[in-house]
C-alpha cells in the first residue's frame, strides 16, 4: 500500500486581495459623505474676528442654547427660525427646568446692530442675567494700524 503525499505548500498563493477592503472603505466613504452634514446643528453665520476671544467650551455642548442672528436679521433659536418677539418666550420655556443658564449669541459680523440688540433685549427680557457673546480667534497677523 502506498502513501499519498500531497505538497500542497507549492501551489498556496500568498497574495492580498484588495478589492474587498476597497468595497467597505467606498461603502463607509459614502456614509460619512451622507451622515456628516446632518450632524451639524448650526446656523451658518461668519461670526466677528477678534485677537483675544474669551474661551466658552460651554457653548459647544448638547444642552446650550444658541441664539444665532444672520446677515440679513434672521433670528435662529437652535436651527429654528423664530421671529425676536417670539423669542423671549421660547428662550423662558427652555429655560423653565434650568434657571440660570448662560444663553449664547452667534452674531454674523455683518448683521445690523439693531437685530442683535433686539435678540440680546428679547433674551434679557424673559429673565436670562447671563448671555455670552460668541466669537472667532483672528488667525494671522493683526492688521496694521491695531
Amino acid at each position: 500500500m502506498g502513501i499519498a503525499v500531497r505538497d500542497v505548500s507549492k501551489h498556496v498563493s500568498s497574495n492580498i486581495n484588495v478589492t474587498p477592503m476597497v468595497d467597505v472603505m467606498l461603502v463607509l466613504l459614502i456614509i460619512f459623505m451622507v451622515i456628516t452634514p446632518m450632524l451639524q446643528n448650526k446656523v451658518s453665520v461668519d461670526m466677528a474676528k477678534v485677537d483675544n476671544p474669551t474661551n466658552m467650551p460651554d457653548a459647544d455642548k448638547e444642552d446650550a442654547i444658541v441664539v444665532a442672528i444672520t446677515r440679513d436679521g434672521g433670528v435662529f433659536l437652535g436651527q429654528n427660525k423664530v421671529a425676536v418677539t417670539e423669542l423671549g418666550g421660547l428662550v423662558r420655556e427652555k429655560l423653565s427646568d434650568k434657571p440660570g443658564k448662560t444663553i449664547y449669541v452667534r452674531a454674523d459680523a455683518r448683521a445690523q446692530f439693531r437685530a442683535v440688540e433686539d435678540a440680546i433685549d428679547a433674551v434679557r427680557t424673559a429673565g436670562v442675567d447671563d448671555v455670552g457673546l460668541l466669537t472667532q480667534k483672528r488667525e494671522g497677523p493683526a492688521p496694521a494700524g491695531q
